[in-house]
């Protein structure tokens, strides 16, 4: 029988170990993914820090950055 793991930092650590031994690292997180509700606005949020560019303006900045 195995005993009941009473710390809930070590029972998410243990867990989270099984998973990424039976479905690999990133099958995992996306399993987890599934089940945790993120905090916030993404939507709201993310305007706070991209800026509002427009595809032409955005493949110039990254033609620029490869340059440098």
């Amino acid at each position: 029988m195995t005993p009941i793991i009473r710390d809930p930092v070590e029972l998410r650590r243990r867990g989270f170990e099984v998973l990424v031994e039976a479905l690999g690292w990133v099958n995992a997180v996306r399993f987890i993914q599934q089940y945790e509700g993120g905090q916030g606005d993404y939507t709201r949020e993310r305007h706070a820090f991209l800026p509002d560019w427009d595809a032409e303006t955005l493949v110039n900045e990254i033609r620029d950055t490869k340059q440098r």
